[in-house]
């Protein structure tokens, strides 16, 4: 349990007659001294004595103190003083770890010179982890300088409170093009955390990238202790994400800067690598592409994202391309069965094409009926004219008779382009059918 649980519950475990001999508090040099004092007093005393025996505190007074945010009781009190590092200070004996088992023996030169003669288990020189690089960079730590985005470096929104945005896109893109790239293909889920030093100290992770915001002055970045818990989370990759002009002049922080600037100040990739592990040896960076800017990087995971939409999109089209493609010759009976497939087929079009013929001749009989009866009604209006005509003089029934004829004859031809047009069309549609039959 945290020793605040224990303060706030330290009634309840006095009701239970709670009892212990040895009490052990993990990074006790981040806890205030009111806070280990109390977990000491959760038992009755026996015969005016207290059972407690032993008391063990581990802690690393190198990284930061407990948090106080009254700037008065911070600064006049040394209330962020723990009873750990107090008790460092007194003389009070203690033992000293002299080897660390979580990060690269290199990424630990970035911090060690702070210990005293600190060394590294035999673990991280023989897991085969430790001398792999890391997929997709050329460098297992690197310092990446950050030009201001559009314009503007750090931010003030409010008191106390200060963002950069351009170290944040920056880190942003490059996390989405690790995800997409090592992570989507093999149904990897996305293990990021966003979280800030104070909050981080005490845990690790694989991979750290570190935004030091500041672009002005360095400010509470300062401290010493902020830098080593900074620098000692990562185990694999450590990518450092600032403005190197303004850190490169800090000398509290010369130690680990001026192994940070030896290499280059661009972000080093190596675009090959699409796997989460590669077989490069550490130490051979490979193919380096660098990146400038954050519009750079931009540019690059959005093609990149393009791509793998692409080939996703190839992949999902790959099945049907392969059933409408030739038979695989596996076998006489996979042939058989295919060739009486496309007999059926063939078969199958033939009477299609046929009942599409029969369609065709059948519609051009009912057109020809249907020019035959206009006909004969034509006939019919002929002959009723004609008796109107013989009540009329001579001359005015020849006339009429020839412009009769004229109009009987346009009209048949009127009939006769109707069913060419309507026999045209029929064709044209009875060859559609077999052109999408044949496909």
């Amino acid at each position: 349990m945290t020793c605040t649980h224990a303060a706030l519950k330290r009634r309840d475990f006095l009701q239970l007659g709670f009892k212990y001999d040895n009490l052990l508090m993990e990074e006790s040099a981040q806890i205030l001294e009111i806070e280990t004092f109390i977990p000491t007093l959760l038992q009755r005393q026996e015969d005016g004595y207290a059972r407690l025996k032993r008391c063990i505190l581990i802690g690393d007074h190198h990284q930061l103190p407990p948090v106080v945010k009254n700037m008065a009781f911070q600064k006049y009190s040394h209330m962020d003083q723990s009873l750990f590092t107090r008790f460092v200070r007194l003389g009070v004996p203690y033992i000293e770890l002299n080897a660390q088992g979580r990060a690269r023996p290199s990424i630990a030169q970035l911090y060690n010179w702070r210990y005293r003669e600190l060394g590294d288990l035999p673990y991280v020189h023989e897991e085969a982890i430790f001398h792999k690089a890391n997929s997709g960079f050329s460098y297992e730590y690197q310092l990446v300088d950050v030009p201001d985005y559009r314009g503007r470096g750090e931010s003030a929104p409010s008191p106390w409170f200060y963002q950069n945005e351009g170290e944040a896109e920056y880190i942003k893109l490059l996390i989405r093009d690790v995800i997409s790239r090592r992570c989507k293909p093999w149904n990897i889920e996305p293990p990021c955390k966003v979280t800030t030093v104070d909050k981080f100290q005490g845990q690790q992770n694989d991979f750290i990238l570190l935004s030091l915001v500041r672009t002005r002055f360095v400010g509470h970045l300062r401290d010493v202790r902020r830098l080593i818990v900074a620098m000692s989370r990562a185990r694999l990759g450590l990518y450092v994400f600032c403005r190197c002009s303004l850190f490169e002049q800090c000398y509290e922080l010369q130690p680990t800067f001026q192994l940070l600037l030896q290499r280059p100040d661009k972000l080093a990739l190596n675009l090959e690598e699409c796997t989460p592990f590669t077989e490069r040896p550490l130490g051979e960076a490979g193919n380096i592409h660098y990146i400038t800017d954050v519009e750079d990087i931009g540019h690059l995971v959005n093609f990149r994202l393009e791509h793998l939409r692409q080939m996703q999109s190839m992949q999902y089209y790959a099945p049907h391309a392969n059933a409408d493609a030739a038979p695989p010759e596996t076998g006489n009976g996979d042939i058989v069965l295919d060739n009486a497939k496309d007999g059926t087929e063939k078969e199958n079009g033939e009477a299609t094409d046929a009942v599409n013929n029969d369609k065709i001749e059948e519609d051009t009989v009912e057109s020809k009926d249907d020019t035959v009866q206009e006909v004969n009604k034509m006939d019919e209006g002929n002959v009723t004219r004609e008796d109107k005509m013989g009540e009329e003089s001579a001359d005015e029934a020849k006339d009429k008779m020839v412009e009769t004829t004229a109009e009987v004859a346009i009209e048949n031809n009127i009939v006769e382009v109707n069913a060419n047009v309507a026999k045209d069309k029929m064709d044209e549609e009875n060859a559609l059918s077999k052109g999408v039959e044949q496909d």
